[in-house]
């Protein structure tokens, strides 16, 4: 580390870099006194001689785990690729990185071209020895830091949801109050149309049913017009997510439910890439408190609603099957004769089998039976 002695004439004629980054939009919105201190290095790259100055600033409210992609920080690698930089500035080693990956890359590119590192600390030159070993042990603490203030995050919010006292997102229904806790919303119009939604449902057995009901009589789904902070709604006509989503959200049941989905990582162009929201059975819940607060419905009858609706999933493999309505005969039951996969049936009354239809159901009905059976033994999915 060189904080006293003079830069190199040939690293001031090139471009100085001040990367600029904080993690979340929510730091970008009230931290701005760490985004003045990070601003202000322009300031301190003039002081040290340079001239020329650049600010990245792109990668605002973007992490540096690694499984977010940084187009500021792969512009910053390019430049150093070009040799046109002559020196990096951050506030600290975790601006630039907290992953070995991009750490130790930048270092390397760093040390091919020259470039210096400039921090609060003092001026880094890669290619010496001294300054790589402090260059990385900063990078190291950088990377395990986060990993530890993650693992604390995550158990202290484990450990307040085994309690039920983490507040999480609640549905729509429901209302976080700082003193009296969970309980209804106190907009009764939106009480009733979630209560609707249920009352239809046992006496029709079908969300589908449902639907066309509370679309025949007009009524209207509330929508949040703010965002996560579900204050303000907006009513629009009510659709299928609507009713599907209240029917199976255990919520509505009085349940307090934590972990019902998880987050899976892939590595996509040689960088990880995490996608969350994959939802898990039943069985790995991590977190399933029952009679938690003052439900729409008891446990039984969600149940019970569940095991309706996996009995109405015509499409899903191993679901119990019926006959249903419709010109096609036994749409839902016909089997391939070989591998057992069930057939879409979907075929058009020619003007001879309606007219024998007319004068005769039982003879048109055993024709097209053979018909469709032969077509299955001769054209399934597996032949």
């Amino acid at each position: 580390m060189t904080d006293a002695d003079l830069l190199p004439a040939t690293v001031l004629k090139r471009k100085a870099v001040v990367y600029v980054r904080q993690s979340t939009q929510t730091q970008v919105q009230t931290n701005l006194e760490s985004q003045r201190r990070q601003y202000e290095l322009v300031d301190e790259a003039r002081r040290r001689g340079f001239r020329d100055v650049e600010v990245i600033d792109d990668d605002l409210g973007r992490s540096a785990s690694g499984t977010i992609a940084r187009p500021g920080f792969d512009r910053l690698v390019a430049w150093l690729c070009a040799g046109g930089v002559g020196a990096v500035l951050c506030f600290d080693a975790s601006r630039l990185a907290r992953n070995g990956r991009d750490w130790h890359h930048l270092l390397e590119l760093c040390g091919l071209v020259g470039a210096r590192v400039i921090d609060l600390d003092g001026v880094y030159d890669p290619c010496r020895p001294n300054d790589r070993l402090l260059l990385g042990m900063k990078g190291s603490i950088s990377e395990f830091e986060l990993g530890v203030l993650r693992t604390r995050m995550y158990d202290a919010a484990r450990s307040k949801a085994r309690r039920g006292e983490l507040r999480i997102s609640v549905p729509i229904g429901y209302v976080w109050d700082r003193e009296m806790g969970l309980g209804f919303d106190p907009d009764m119009r939106l009480q009733e149309a979630i209560r609707l939604i249920f009352a239809r449902f046992r006496d029709l057995g079908s969300a589908r049913q449902v639907l066309l009901s509370l679309a025949a009589d007009q009524l209207h789904f509330p929508r949040p017009s703010d965002g996560k902070r579900m204050i303000a709604f907006d009513w629009t006509p009510i659709r299928y997510r609507n009713v599907i989503s209240v029917l199976k959200n255990p919520f509505y049941a009085g349940a307090y439910i934590y972990g019902k989905s998880e987050h899976r990582t892939a590595i996509v162009d040689g960088r990880a890439q995490k996608t969350y929201g994959h939802k898990r059975p039943f069985e790995e819940w991590e977190v399933v408190l029952k009679d938690h607060h003052e439900g729409y419905i008891d446990w039984a009858e969600f149940e019970r609603n569940q095991k309706q609706l996996a009995a109405n999933a015509y499409g899903r493999v191993g679901e119990v099957k019926s006959g249903r309505g419709g010109q096609a005969l036994l749409v839902g039951l016909l089997r391939c004769a070989r591998c057992g996969r069930r057939l879409k049936i979907a075929y058009l009354w020619t003007l001879g089998t309606r007219l024998s239809l007319r004068q005769s159901k039982p003879y048109a009905r055993r024709r097209a039976l053979l018909d469709l059976w032969q077509f299955a033994r001769r054209f399934g999915p597996c032949s």
